[in-house]
């Protein structure tokens, strides 16, 4: 289908973009375009305005202060990979832009604007959740903080008002004893929506037990999201074969893939027990 037509605001600040959404809630900030434009030709969409958020120096960057990272929302995938900060504070959310589609789309698809998608496929969500990333919501009227896990609330809808617009991510640093790790399943290596995502970050004592767990799930829920039982079955334990295999089953349940795709649940067992297996290599553990 052709693409349809409509009209194109470019703010020269963030204020001017907020006070033009506040004039025309019904508005599409745009920034890539990777899902709107392609959305729109499809006929999914039928925007009459977009305003193009995508030069604003504003919501560009990332920053590292005060034990916060702080990454400004039209940032794109492409500057999430080549960010040393984002390698070395956090490792989990560079290895998802490693595996984000292919360098053309990570060259213009933002953060921003693959959480406010929040396509149940979203590469970077998992990642930031066990980073216990916030969102901030920015409007004419000001602006709030709103824990990730809040702001994804369904496939492909979030807690944003109409006049709001993502401006920034931020989370905080991870201890230097934290070990993250992000592994997806795709059907090829490149240019693939995830199949099944898994996240986790993880912390060990000095006897080899995990004193903090949190894993997180992508493409096989409806949206994102924290498996629970999974993190407390992994907290306070080594990671001895029994460990390891209870830790995967639970985070086998915690998936709830569509009908039809009740393999994502035996793949999420098997990701997670590999992720396992290797960090319990690195930390050392019971033996079994």
């Amino acid at each position: 289908m052709t693409l349809p037509t409509f009209e194109v605001l470019r703010p020269k600040t963030l204020a001017e973009a907020l006070r033009w959404l506040a004039a025309q809630p019904d508005a599409f900030p745009i920034a890539g375009g990777t899902n709107l434009i392609p959305d729109a030709r499809a006929g999914k969409l039928d925007p009459n305005t977009v305003i193009d958020i995508s030069t604003l120096a504003e919501l560009r960057g990332i920053r590292v202060k005060d034990d916060q990272v702080r990454i400004g929302a039209c940032t794109t995938i492409a500057e999430l990979l080549s960010s040393k900060e984002i390698a070395a504070q956090a490792p989990v959310l560079h290895a998802s832009a490693k595996t984000f589609a292919n360098t053309l789309i990570r060259n213009r698809a933002t953060i921003g604007g693959n959480l406010v998608n929040n396509a149940p496929c979203a590469d970077t969500a998992p990642a930031l959740l066990v980073l216990d990333a916030e969102v901030e919501l920015s409007s004419e009227g000001g602006k709030r903080w709103l824990r990730l896990a809040d702001f994804l609330q369904a496939p492909f809808s979030v807690d944003k008002e109409d006049q709001e617009m993502l401006t920034a991510v931020r989370f905080g640093v991870p201890p230097a004893n934290r070990i993250g790790r992000f592994r997806k399943m795709g059907l090829r290596k490149i240019s693939c929506m995830a199949k099944v995502d898994v996240a986790m970050l993880l912390t060990f004592d000095d006897a080899h037990k995990c004193s903090d767990a949190r894993l997180s799930l992508g493409a096989a829920c409806p949206t994102a999201l924290r498996a629970a039982e999974a993190e407390t079955a992994l907290t306070g334990k080594e990671l001895s074969p029994d460990c390891i295999r209870t830790v995967a089953e639970a985070a086998a349940r915690a998936a709830v893939p569509r009908e039809g795709s009740e393999y994502k649940q035996q793949v999420v067992a098997g990701l997670v027990r590999q992720l396992l297996q290797e960090i319990a290599e690195e930390v050392g553990g019971t033996d079994g």
